[in-house]
């Protein structure tokens, strides 16, 4: 069978909710104007500082500033405000029934993402989660995918890694793995395509199928 990376964030979990309330929030506590949720939605994935810069500035303190209060806030209460996509659970049940192991590669920073995991209804079907320390670096999540790899021994054209943004796409491509997208997250069609994505699926139940699952992984319907 075959090595499933997955996202965390826009692609098993709508965590919107809780991350947009907690950079607000973040934003608000150094004086700074918090830009439209739309714009908001192109922060989640990048690396936190990153993009907290465009709004804060370039100063290093200030920075790390925003960072620190956007993570109390979520350490409080962001990481509950979140939803598992409609058809998600079902179908990682189903990938795990069929002898595939899986993983979570997230450039969430570790702990949190353990956590939500762990408090996610299905999240005993990963074997591991990759994710960093501390503040991820823009060639992180191929470093992740790369470890990924070599811990499991599984050579990258029996892997494939499945996110809604770019860097993930990016990053399995970096490594040789297929990279599938998906349409209900953060990130674009356009820049899923750009970005080299495989194939991009508009639903948990078109992502089964490209991963090789034969039956439906939706709740179940009754029949006439």
């Amino acid at each position: 069978m075959s090595l499933l990376l997955f996202d965390l964030d826009g692609t098993l979990i709508d965590s919107s909710p809780g991350i947009f309330a907690s950079m607000e929030h973040a934003f608000a506590c150094v004086g700074a104007r918090a830009p439209s949720r739309e714009r908001l939605r192109d922060f989640i994935g990048p690396p936190l500082r990153a993009s907290f810069a465009e709004v804060v500035g370039e100063d290093p303190a200030r920075v790390a500033q925003t960072v620190a209060h956007y993570r109390a806030r979520y350490d409080a209460l962001g990481w509950t405000e979140h939803a598992v996509y409609p058809g998600i659970a079902e179908l990682i049940v189903a990938l795990a029934a069929g002898g595939h192991t899986l993983a979570v590669v997230t450039t969430k920073v570790a702990p949190m993402a353990q956590r939500l995991l762990a408090h996610l209804p299905f999240g005993a079907h990963f074997a591991r989660v990759y994710a960093p320390d501390g503040e991820a670096s823009r060639c992180e999540k191929a470093e992740m995918i790369a470890a990924a790899l070599r811990d499991f021994g599984a050579a990258a054209a029996h892997a494939t890694m499945v996110g809604d943004r770019h860097f993930d796409i990016a990053g399995a491509r970096a490594n040789g793995v297929r990279g599938l997208g998906v349409a209900w997250g953060f990130g674009s069609a356009q820049e899923l395509h750009e970005s080299g994505a495989a194939a991009i699926a508009a639903t948990p139940e078109q992502l089964g199928r490209l991963l090789g699952l034969a039956a439906p992984t939706g709740p179940a319907t009754a029949s006439a």
